[in-house]
């Protein structure tokens, strides 16, 4: 049992890692080649990935409900072999209706193997005590995936071309997830039990909707940061290379947030200590304006963002079991997923449109305030456990 669980942890989280540097992070490196060979804008490529994010979304319930009944081996081995498939295709397009279609079936095979489903297994297959463990080794491993596929894949393109670039991705993607996933990851006997009722039970309570809007108001605010922190840097007077330094720092902080968060929850209640969380983003989003010209304010501001940048990762399923158990677990993340997943793909396009028109500063209060709502939803879920709790008779911690 500990052998197969320490082989599901180490196969997760490298999959995870190649999943997200190589099926996600790595597009942006593709950008500017591509541009150049299918003659088509910036925001026609940008529109790609959207759309594979989008695709993920609308997605996410249908395979929560699929993990639930049949747990994840055969779904994350398909989907990995997918994906891997669907690079491999990327490497020959040649128009624009075809990198779509090509983001299509991305965006699907995203959903099969990426962290909802990952979660999912490690939700079924761990107890409580070693649970958030499990998670915090795999989130930990997997939040270094940009700063490992975003300098090979520039080095691939720079030393094959982006077509070759890809083909080596995909082979590698191949014979990396697809072993994997069939040979490490396993269910539980009591897999392919699904009780309804709590699913049912949860989509008409308050508390299900408030951890709704509090992690796609943050979703919202940290895809928006991610997407135009470097911009926004070098707009406060910051040298180009100054900026995307300092943005580097948010890989390495999630790890950091990650890592604090789940020291604390022993101490803690989840929610609380991610509200806290949320609300120093809030803060740090308002110093930027504020402070952000002078280099002691820029990094200040990053580094308070930063370590919330991965903290929603590991709360939501903590905080998803604490309440509804784990028999339902892959059903409620994915309708927990689809509008989070929206807003953080719709998100940055939203914000480039309110920076054009009333400038950035603007944008970094309406960040502020995503934050703010994220963190008072989830002080009022947290007062409504309580309440519960202490009806019932219960110790309230």
């Amino acid at each position: 049992m500990i052998a197969s669980s320490a082989r599901l942890v180490g196969a997760l989280a490298i999959t995870q890692t190649a999943g997200y540097g190589i099926l996600y992070y790595a597009f942006s490196v593709f950008i500017t080649p591509m541009a150049r060979d299918m003659h088509a804008g910036v925001a026609e490529l940008t529109g790609a990935i959207t759309l594979a994010v989008l695709v993920s979304a609308l997605v996410a319930p249908p395979i929560g409900r699929w993990l639930d009944r049949r747990g994840g081996r055969g779904l994350m081995t398909a989907g990995s072999a997918l994906g891997a498939a669907a690079v491999l295709a990327w490497s020959q397009v040649h128009t624009l209706p075809q990198l779509y279609l090509i983001c299509v079936v991305l965006g699907v095979a995203s959903a099969m193997v990426l962290y909802e489903a990952a979660f999912a297994v490690i939700v079924a297959w761990f107890d409580a005590a070693r649970r958030s463990r499990a998670l915090l080794a795999v989130t930990v491993v997997a939040g270094f995936a940009s700063s490992i596929f975003l300098p090979l894949t520039g080095f691939l393109v720079d030393r094959y071309g982006w077509r070759q670039a890809l083909v080596v991705l995909a082979i590698g993607y191949a014979l990396t997830a697809v072993p994997l996933h069939f040979l490490a990851v396993r269910s539980r006997p009591s897999a392919g039990v699904v009780d309804r009722g709590v699913v049912g039970a949860a989509l008409r309570e308050r508390p299900f909707w408030l951890l709704a809007a509090a992690f796609l108001t943050q979703t919202g605010a940290v895809s928006v940061m991610g997407v135009l922190l470097v911009t926004y840097l070098i707009a406060l007077g910051h040298s180009p290379l100054f900026a995307a330094t300092v943005a580097g720092l948010l890989g390495v902080l999630s790890v950091t947030g990650r890592l604090v968060t789940t020291g604390l929850q022993a101490r803690w209640p989840v929610a609380l200590i991610t509200a806290t969380v949320f609300g120093l983003q809030g803060a740090a989003a308002l110093l930027l304006p504020v402070a952000g010209r002078s280099v002691a304010g820029a990094v200040c501001g990053v580094v308070l963002f930063g370590l919330g940048f991965g903290v929603a990762t590991i709360a939501r399923p903590a905080l998803l079991t604490e309440r509804y158990g784990t028999s339902a677990y892959a059903t409620l993340s994915g309708a927990l997923a689809l509008p989070i997943t929206v807003a953080k793909a719709v998100a940055p396009l939203l914000a480039a449109g309110v920076a054009q028109l009333a400038g950035y500063p603007a944008v970094m209060v309406s960040l502020a305030a995503a934050c703010g709502l994220g963190a008072l939803s989830l002080v009022a879920y947290d007062r409504r456990g309580r309440t519960e709790r202490t009806a019932s008779g219960e110790h309230v911690r």
